[in-house]
């Protein structure tokens, strides 16, 4: 269905823009949920928690979250949870901070499985620009009668870009009927998680490759919804291959250090001697723009390593990682790494 994909963005929301180019900050407000969705991916870090991440990284406050944003450059934040209208204070505090310091153009979305009401929209006007609703999946069928319906057309009324977002799932053809009162409707591949492997076990379900996390016929459910432009359908590996690594490679672009090896993924790759012996006459060799010391070890080019590795004594390895001190991806012995 051609209307479902985001292959060539025309009929995206300015949400999805912005995603589809990396440029969104994923500011997860908090872990709590009022829900027990079986299909639920979330981590068992987050699942539950009350804790607050900018990306990948653990924040306590506005600041930090501005921080992060600026690390990659980002024209606009997504907010989500858990279920972020549990803590709207939170939510409107952090929109506030970053609407003030980056500007009215920044865009922020509003994940929420909560249909928000008046007063709620009222304290959200002017902050969010964007509301991806998400009704359970038991309501679809009726989703005209839901309060979700509701609060869609007083969101649209009310100046908000609104559409509803779910993952793809049986009876997905039942939205249909809600086109007419949103902008757009998001249909997520439905994703293995280590928290719900057990509940999609349980209803027969199997990943549908080794590669990525999409669970196998999902994109076949999709089908059941019409080809409308407002319909888009956001597949597994595209977040794993597209957006992800957009969004690594802003960040690598503001945070690389001048030995850095940066891929065409976003990641970093640099290489690590763990000296033995003298630490000053080590350093000697090397040109103080050519390293870092961290936590006891020298960092530097992978290929001044390997150029230099007779007369470097000590451990040598060359790790590849997420950038600005993310997850590290791999970690090869040196002679291993330049034999590749």
């Amino acid at each position: 269905m051609s209307g479902a994909t985001v292959s060539g963005g025309q009929h995206l929301s300015p949400g999805c823009i912005l995603c589809y180019q990396g440029a969104k900050m994923v500011l997860f407000v908090t872990g709590r949920c009022h829900r027990t969705c079986w299909y639920c991916p979330l981590s068992r870090e987050r699942k539950g928690q009350d804790a607050i991440f900018a990306n990948e990284q653990k924040i306590t406050s506005p600041s930090e979250a501005i921080e992060v944003a600026e690390s990659m450059s980002a024209l606009g934040t997504g907010i989500t949870g858990g279920e972020p209208l549990l803590v709207l204070d939170r939510v409107v505090e952090y929109a506030k901070r970053l609407k003030e310091h980056f500007g009215p153009e920044h865009q922020i979305h509003l994940y929420t499985g909560i249909a928000p009401d008046e007063p709620a929209l009222r304290r959200l006007q002017g902050l969010v620009d964007e509301i991806r609703l998400h009704p359970p999946h038991e309501s679809w069928p009726r989703i005209l009668e839901t309060d979700f319906a509701r609060s869609a057309i007083l969101a649209r009324q009310m100046g908000f870009v609104i559409g509803i977002e779910v993952p793809a799932l049986p009876g997905i053809g039942a939205l249909a009927v809600a086109l007419p009162l949103l902008d757009f409707l998001n249909i997520n591949e439905l994703e293995w998680g280590e928290t719900c492997a057990a509940a999609m076990r349980e209803r027969g379900l199997e990943l549908a490759d080794g590669l990525h996390n999409a669970v196998k016929g999902a994109a076949d459910w999709v089908k059941e919804l019409p080809d409308d432009p407002k319909v888009h359908f956001c597949s597994s590996s595209f977040k794993d291959s597209v957006q992800l690594r957009e969004r690594l490679k802003r960040i690598a672009a503001n945070t690389a250090r001048p030995f850095d090896e940066v891929t065409d993924d976003g990641t970093v790759v640099y290489g690590v001697l763990e000296p033995a012996g003298d630490l000053d006459a080590i350093l000697e060799i090397l040109d103080e723009d050519e390293y870092a010391i961290c936590d006891g070890r020298v960092e530097m080019a992978w290929w001044v390593l390997a150029d230099l590795r007779a007369e470097l004594p000590g451990k040598k390895y060359v790790i590849e990682r997420y950038p600005n001190g993310g997850m590290v991806v791999e970690v090869t012995p040196l002679d291993a790494a330049i034999k590749d």
